[in-house]
């Protein structure tokens, strides 16, 4: 038996890989099929089953597109209802693999259709679980994804969730390995380890959501406490893993096309596509494209490209660095964004050199602002999350997070006014974002909260978040 897990950092998200006596199952895949191919190749075996634990909102699964290159059927647990072929399990189901099996426990609550799957070894020995987004290592999936309006609300989906916990997860062995959907930086959850496997015995101890002594209305109140909304893609990308997508080769040909600086421009006023810039915050700063937007690959893009642009049908156009033009592509389409109509060939110094119009974003180092500061009162705001800024925040400064930056447009003077994140980011998002929308005084500062801490700037006193 050879089980791997398949971790992508910047979805936080973990697939998983099954190989016993030449015969494979894949849990969660990522949308591009090609790399499990490839694996399969190398252990000369077969797909036999993919496993999908519910029905993702926060990115696009491969199920389809493995099912098409491989034959292998698409299972799903109780109560779900795709509009492809797939086997709809039972509670307790058994599929043999090789010579493990794999059991299906039907856990509603992050979703009705929610299903863990267990897996037992040689043996018949309880091995490990794959509990997508049941169970996270210290913490539970969110209740409020599947409300129907009338007929579920959060806390009913959070009862549910309390029962599948005890009644399916809980009286399994300490020793069971615990292979969850996701880690820290997703948010399909509130405060999850920065680990991606544990033993079950272990988060029994540290997982404030399995205490034994916790009553259910214990458990729904702490459950729901302190979420956010979640982000306004999720629904769409609910429905394409519920119904299916285009291949991303398809998706990946339309994206990649070259456009000259001409092209580019005209493609951009034609279809009024978004222009992403994703290369380096610091290079985009110096020069980028008038009214482009900033989503840095090298940071939690397709995340945020999903949070800030919401219609995953919004045409997009892109400016990389050379040869990330794929990359790029690739990422969008794992969480819904398969409107990508071409990047700029060259990337921005072709556009420079094209006698073109350009911008720029003005930025100050932490110790410039620590001295204009200190000359009289200024605005700043701090576009981190709400949790970030009460825990220490820059005297008198606004909280302005930047997943909801446009609720505080009106916030933004008309005099210049300094933004900051954690490390910048998340800042350099919001000013290319308020750029767009007319704010050309708007001064980003380097380095972020960081930065502005180890010049001394005066802060609030620290708070530690987990008792926010």
């Amino acid at each position: 038996m050879n089980v791997q897990q398949i971790y992508t950092g910047c979805l936080a998200q973990g697939a998983y890989y099954i190989e016993s006596n030449g015969e494979v199952a894949i849990i969660d895949p990522l949308r591009e099929a090609q790399p499990y191919l490839d694996r399969v190749n190398v252990d000369n075996a077969k797909v036999k089953f993919i496993f999908e634990t519910h029905f993702h909102a926060d990115f696009v699964s491969g199920h389809v597109s493995l099912a098409k290159e491989t034959g292998a059927p698409i299972v799903f647990g109780p109560n779900a209802n795709p509009s492809f072929d797939a086997i709809i399990a039972k509670d307790n189901q058994e599929f043999k693999l090789g010579y493990v099996t794999i059991v299906a426990l039907h856990t509603p609550g992050h979703t009705m259709e929610s299903t863990t799957y267990l897996l037992r070894d040689e043996n018949g020995k309880d091995y490990a679980i794959f509990s997508g987004d049941t169970l996270f290592l210290g913490d539970v999936g969110r209740p409020d994804l599947a409300q129907k309006m009338g007929e579920l609300t959060d806390k009913d989906l959070a009862g549910f969730l309390y029962e599948s916990l005890r009644n399916k997860i809980m009286p399994l062995a300490d020793d069971v390995i615990v292979y969850p959907a996701h880690g820290a930086g997703s948010a399909c959850g509130k405060n999850m380890m920065k680990e991606t496997v544990d033993t079950l015995g272990n988060q029994k101890q540290m997982n404030y959501a399995l205490r034994a002594d916790m009553t259910k209305d214990e458990f729904i109140a702490e459950v729901i406490d302190g979420l956010l909304p979640p982000p306004q893609y999720f629904p769409a990308n609910v429905k394409l893993n519920k119904e299916g997508y285009d291949d991303i080769e398809a998706v990946l040909e339309r994206g990649t096309q070259e456009l000259t600086p001409d092209a580019f421009e005209a493609v951009a006023n034609e279809t009024g596509a978004v222009v992403l810039d994703v290369r380096h915050q610091d290079v985009f700063a110096k020069g980028h494209v008038p009214r482009s937007i900033f989503i840095g690959l090298d940071g939690g893009f397709a995340p945020w490209v999903g949070a800030l642009i919401a219609n995953i049908k919004q045409p997009l156009l892109l400016i990389t660095e050379p040869g990330r033009e794929e990359e790029a592509v690739t990422r969008l389409s794992r969480v819904g964004f398969d409107s990508t109509l071409g990047y700029l060939k060259g990337g921005f110094e072709a556009w420079k050199k094209a006698a073109k119009e350009y911008d720029v974003v003005n930025s100050i180092s932490a110790q410039a602002f620590k001295k204009t500061l200190e000359e009289g009162n200024q605005s700043v705001f701090d576009v981190r999350k709400k949790s970030e800024y009460l825990s220490e925040h820059v005297i008198n400064a606004n909280n302005t997070p930047l997943d909801a930056l446009n609720k505080y447009l009106s916030g933004f003077p008309e005099a210049p006014f300094f933004v900051h994140c954690a490390g910048g980011y998340r800042s350099m998002i919001a000013a290319s974002i308020l750029k767009s929308r007319g704010f050309h005084n708007v001064i980003d500062i380097k380095g972020g909260f960081k930065a502005i801490q180890n010049e001394g700037v005066k802060v609030s006193e620290f708070v530690c978040p987990t008792t926010l």
